[in-house]
């Protein structure tokens, strides 16, 4: 029985030891040495950095000090005060006083530019549209007045300067502008100084974007041939 009771205890007390947490042990880091000590150094590293930098170009080629503190102009001295109150009672680009401000207006263009004569339309009479002379050249009439095309020269052309029988070459051709004379958007006047000679010039003068070939295709004459 004792022995029962001694084998009983020795394992309650295995059992104890086994299931005892381990022990921490606390240790203490090792004091450095006086050679490894780091010193953090405070002072001109928080400081903000030199604008412009020290070596820059800027400041190399500043004529000013480092610690030279540039001018603050005011609000006066950045803005012009305000003009005169009668200025406001002006007309544009006419100058009161041409010396008195670089920024008007040259006095050679104060005077607005002169308006050309403007060269109105003549009232056509009523068929004489540019449609109806459409038509007049599909009804199949012979408007150049002659059975086939024709070598002109220039005193051949000239025998045809009348109200009734009106000759003109434009671009080295030759055109019957008789038909066409109560047509013309300008009047017969207008159509009539080029009749029985060359028209070339005035017609690339007054109305160069027209398509005379088209619209004076059935009155050809011929070509203008020298003499």
């Amino acid at each position: 029985m004792a022995s029962y009771l001694r084998s009983w205890l020795y394992t309650q007390n295995a059992t104890a030891e086994a299931a005892a947490p381990p022990a921490i042990v606390e240790t203490s880091p090792p004091t450095p040495d006086e050679d490894d000590e780091v010193e953090t150094v405070h002072g001109d590293d928080d400081a903000p950095p030199a604008f412009p930098a020290i070596n820059s170009a800027q400041r190399a080629t500043s004529t000013s000090g480092p610690d030279v503190i540039p001018r603050i102009l005011t609000d006066a001295q950045l803005m012009p005060p305000p003009p005169p109150l009668s200025l406001s009672n002006r007309r544009p680009g006419v100058s009161t006083n041409p010396g008195s401000s670089s920024l008007l207006v040259p006095t050679t263009t104060t005077k607005p530019p002169p308006q050309p004569a403007k060269k109105g339309k003549v009232a056509l009479a009523p068929g004489h549209g540019p449609l109806d002379w459409a038509n007049l050249k599909k009804s199949g009439q012979n408007l150049r007045g002659t059975d086939t095309l024709m070598r002109v020269t220039p005193s051949m052309l000239k025998e045809h300067r009348s109200r009734d029988d009106a000759w003109s070459a434009f671009s080295g051709k030759v055109y019957n502008i008789t038909p066409y004379l109560p047509y013309h958007p300008g009047g017969e006047k207008e159509l009539l100084r080029v009749a029985g000679r060359d028209g070339t010039k005035l017609f690339a003068a007054t109305h160069a974007w027209v398509n005379i070939d088209y619209m004076l295709d059935e009155c050809l004459v011929g070509v203008l041939v020298p003499e």
